[in-house]
Formats: C-alpha cells, structure tokens, sequence
C-alpha cells in the first residue's frame, strides 16, 4: 500500500512542480477546444461534460501514471462511468474540468483541481485557472503560493495567506451556478457582507489568498471539486469544515465521493466561533 510520505516526498518542491507542470499541460488542452464547438453530453446527474473535460482527464491519468505509477486516481468523469479504483490509504483526486458550465458560456471561471489525499485528509492541492494564466498550490505545514502559468510548466511563486475576518467589509464568495435559500439566509446572520459570485474552485484561490472571507456551500456536492481548494485553504491558513465545525473525510466510495456540506474560512478563529 502506498503511504502518503511516498506519494508527497520530504523534499516536496520538485514533485508539485511536477504534478503543476502536468495540470498546465492539461490546461492548455482545454484553451485548444473552443466551447462555441464542443458538444456537450448530460451525465446522469444532470451535469454537462465535454469533450475538453475527457481530454483534460486523459491527460492527467496517463501522466499520473508515468509520474505516480500504481497510485489510485479518482477522478471525475471516471468515476462517472463506475470506473473507480479502490482508495486505499492514500490517492489522488483529480477535476479535469471543474466549471464547465462557466466553459461552456465562455467565461474564464472553470478550473483543473488535483488533490493528494492521505488517512482521508487532503494535504496538498493544485488548482489551475487555465484562461486566467494562474496557478494557485499548497501543501499543508508548508504554506501555500500563486503563480503565473506559462505554455506548460509556471513562473516563480509567490507565497499566500488568508487574512483574519475584518472588522468590516468581509467578503464572502458564493457559487455562481448552485447558490441556494440555505446559503443566502446563512450569510445573513452574519451581518453585512460583500457577496461576489463565481463557478468552480476559484472561490478557495480567492480565500487562500486573502481576497475574500468566507465561501459556504450548503448543498451537496463531490469530492472532486472541493478536495484541492480544502488542502489550498488549510496550507494558507485557513479551515474548512461542515457547518457545525466537524471534520470532512474524503475517499468515501460508499457514499458516492458526495460532500454532504461545508464551510471554507480564511480565519480560523472565526470559524470556531460559528456553528449552524
């Protein structure tokens, strides 16, 4: 069995160069693909796929293999098609292609989100904003970085950290696409906010990196798309958890890899103070 020291080195500089060197292959994959072409399928949970999101995962999986050979993958449109390996102690969880509704209508929101996962705690995560050129990673105990990304690899990084909750103007970020009554009547009890909306695991980058506070989500959804921004979040400082405070577990095949909710916060402290 693989261990999670084996998948993430001591010296683990150069393997998450390797594995964001790889996301940027996959990305440039998908800028390749034009939206206004692509046919777009319905999974059976009635969220579109295309051909940029298989492409982007085939990409991912044969690299992984070459680079990690023998570690299990679960990844999105695999799981999909129950082709799902068993989790074990330690594995990987890859989104090819998260957002791609924001894909489909154009606009620079979708993301490629890679998560390492051990005793069912992520520990790193890298998340690619392929049409706005940025790479967000971290490893938790060792902080987390921005980067520009360039043809296939990225720039020199610069470190990140979520900000304390202001005194005022805290900024919550909320799904564009999956924003419910839950959610709305939530941020409401905790006093005035700025609400900025987006899709994908952008709103994690924007917590990782002190640009906004708070980014709930009181509804189901899969492990895929919150894994890498958990490990980001936690590496720059932050928590994230279910609303009343508990841990979340990830590798959860019985259940589908569903996350049944959660709460991503920049300041700790904060976070303890409130309970749903």
């Amino acid at each position: 069995m693989t261990s999670g020291s084996e998948i993430l080195p001591t010296d683990a500089a150069q393997f998450i160069d390797d594995l964001t060197r790889m996301i940027a292959r996959a990305s440039a994959r998908i800028c390749a693909l034009s939206p206004h072409t692509l046919i777009k399928r319905t999974k059976a949970d009635q969220s579109p796929v295309t051909e940029a999101d298989e492409a982007s995962e085939a990409m991912i999986l044969q690299d992984l293999e070459h680079l990690l050979p023998g570690v299990p993958v679960i990844s999105e449109e695999s799981a999909g098609n129950k082709r799902v390996p068993q989790a074990g102690e330690s594995f990987l969880i890859v989104d090819p292609l998260d957002g791609t509704r924001e894909f489909l209508a154009g606009r620079d929101e979708f993301t490629v989100n890679l998560a390492i996962v051990t005793g069912g705690v992520p520990i790193a995560g890298i998340i690619a904003a392929p049409q706005r050129g940025q790479v967000w990673r971290g490893i938790v105990g060792q902080g987390a970085e921005r980067l520009r990304m360039l043809a296939d690899s990225a720039d020199q990084p610069e470190a990140i950290r979520s900000r304390n909750w202001p005194a005022k103007n805290a900024v919550a970020t909320v799904s564009r696409s999956h924003f419910d009554a839950d959610t709305d009547a939530f941020l409401n009890s905790l006093g005035r906010l700025t609400r900025t909306a987006s899709g994908s695991a952008l709103k994690f980058c924007q917590i990782a990196e002190g640009s906004a506070d708070i980014y709930p989500r009181l509804a189901t959804t899969c492990e895929w798309d919150v894994a890498a921004g958990h490990a980001l979040v936690v590496a720059a400082g932050g928590v994230v958890a279910s609303p009343r405070g508990t841990a979340l577990h990830y590798g959860r095949a019985a259940e589908n890899f569903r996350v049944p909710a959660f709460i991503a916060w920049g300041d700790a402290r904060k976070a303890a103070t409130i309970r749903i």
